[in-house]
């Protein structure tokens, strides 16, 4: 859970909230994620994307998510200093400028640009209590 703002150098080095650190782990998983943003899994919850892709009809649709999904993905650790190398296809990917917007998303992390992130919240904000109804067949109290 939560957002962070943190900056990415030259080198695409990012640091990562040490809050979070312990709960990725050794070794974890970066990719191309939906949105224009970069999807961060444990390694666990990586394994399990895995089975179930194995699981799925190789259809065209499978076949194609799964070739951009997986060409990006990376196995990535944490340097003395907690941050991680982003791929240089990555950061041209999700447009990561100087300024980045890590979130906490249930089994993953995202990684935003500033941009692509307020982009995000103009476009839902107002969408936001609609989407909880249409999710949560107004059971929701938050």
């Amino acid at each position: 859970m939560g957002e962070y703002r943190h900056t990415i150098d030259d080198k695409g080095r990012l640091t990562i909230p040490s809050k979070i650190r312990y709960e990725l782990g050794e070794g974890f998983v970066i990719t191309r994620g939906l949105d224009k943003c970069l999807s961060i899994y444990p390694k666990e919850e990586w394994d399990n994307i895995i089975q179930k892709y194995k699981e799925l009809p190789q259809t065209k649709d499978v076949r194609n998510f799964m070739r951009i999904f997986l060409s990006g993905a990376t196995t990535l650790e944490f340097d003395k200093q907690g941050r991680i190398n982003i791929p240089m296809p990555l950061i041209e990917f999700a447009d990561l400028k100087k300024e980045c917007i890590i979130i906490g998303v249930n089994d993953r992390l995202e990684v935003w640009s500033q941009d692509n992130w307020q982009s995000f919240i103009n476009d839902n904000e107002e969408k936001f209590s609609d989407i909880a109804d249409n999710l949560f067949n107004s059971n929701l109290n938050i």
